[in-house]
Order: structure tokens, then sequence, then C-alpha cells
């Protein structure tokens, strides 16, 4: 895999902000992406003392979902945790993990927030930008937003909404349970986001994508 726009990682956190500002303008919001083989999960392991992270990617076969391919990679933790800008926290590391993968995902979907940030550049619009290939953002929590809630039903979903302007999708992936938060990263539009998502996700809140690279994430602590 390729990165396109590389940038210094280790840099102070108002520069970070510029680099998000500088770069938000490439992220594409409709659907530009080939017909789905293979969908990846991306999730980030910290140790009790955040000392050091682990990135996990787990590519699935799409729509069976079965796992093909994966890989790990390690890195000490070198920016602070700061809300808004925790791409410089955890790309590089992700970065690396992608970088070993022999099978190249059609589409990711990142265990984090897309456009649905204050600066409409969360780190799956990062990593999606940094890769050039369609990322899907999914939040357990909201980052930014109005607070919404879609009706009971696995599938439904209401708009995420700063203001007037739409950022994301809440949507409930499972009756009666609390919804995520889904956003466009890049090169997808917000209803084929949602579609893939709920088509990732089978028994639990989280899509198989999220909860297998969590697990893989998680493998040795």
């Amino acid at each position: 895999m390729t990165f396109a726009y590389p940038h210094n990682w280790r840099i102070a956190p108002h520069e970070a902000i510029g680099v998000q500002e500088r770069l938000r303008s490439l992220v594409e919001t409709s659907d530009r992406f080939p017909a789905l083989h293979h969908v990846a999960g991306v999730d980030v392991f910290f140790d009790a003392r955040c000392r050091f992270m682990r990135a996990a990617v787990a590519v699935l076969s799409f729509p069976t979902l079965e796992l093909i391919a994966s890989a790990t990679a390690q890195r000490a933790v070198e920016f602070p945790y700061i809300p808004g800008l925790f791409a410089f926290r955890e790309l590089p590391a992700v970065l690396d993990a992608l970088a070993q993968l022999q099978t190249q995902p059609d589409l990711i979907l990142y265990d984090g927030h897309g456009i649905a940030h204050p600066r409409r550049f969360g780190i799956a619009s990062h990593l999606g930008v940094l890769v050039d290939r369609p990322t899907v953002g999914i939040g357990k929590t909201r980052l930014i937003g109005r607070e919404v809630e879609p009706p009971r039903e696995r599938g439904n979903w209401v708009a995420l909404k700063d203001g007037e302007e739409v950022i994301g999708a809440i949507v409930r992936t499972q009756t009666g349970v609390k919804p995520i938060y889904v956003s466009i990263g890049h090169r997808v539009s917000l209803a084929a986001a949602v579609q893939v998502v709920l088509a990732c996700t089978t028994r639990y809140r989280l899509p198989e994508t999220t909860r297998e690279a969590h697990r893989l994430a998680c493998a040795y602590q």
C-alpha cells in the first residue's frame, strides 16, 4: 500500500491542527470505490500506562465476513491524548500494520470518526486521504453534533447534525441496543457508509470488522 500526502507525526498540537486544516479539502464525500470483495477493520490497543500501542488491521471477505488476512504493528506512544487529534497518536502504528498486508482492502472501517469532527477531518478521514482508499468512521461515542435517538429497531438511523450541517448518522445496529455513530471517512457517501456498516454487523452492536481488529489488537495484553 502506497501512502499519499506524507507528513511529520512528531509535531506540536497546534501544528497538527494545521495539518488537518490543510488536508481536509482532499476528503471526497461521494462514492468512489470498487465492488466490495474485501473490507478491513482497524483498531488500536494501548497498554495500561499508555507507553505503547498495538495497531491491528483485519481484512474480511465481503459479504461473508470471513477473516482472510491480518497484520499488527507496535510502537511507542509519542503524541498526547487530545480529543480531535487522535490521528497523530494512532496512525503511525496503523500505517505500519497496513504496510504489511498482502491482501489489500477495498474499503476500511476505522474505530473512530470521519468528518464527524470539529474540523471535519477525523482519524478515518485522515487515514483515507493518506492511503487514498475509501474509509468509514465508526464511533462508539459522540465527539460532536446533536444527540437524537433513532427508532429502536435494527437498521434505523437518523442524521447526526452540527447546527444544520449533516456530519454523520446515528445508527441502530441491533434492536434496543445503544446506537453507533457512522460518518464519511473518504471516497464514500453517508448512505453507502451506513449500508456497509449494517452489512458488516451481525449479532453484535459493532461490525465484525471492528470486533476482529479489536481481538487482534488486544491479543497479547
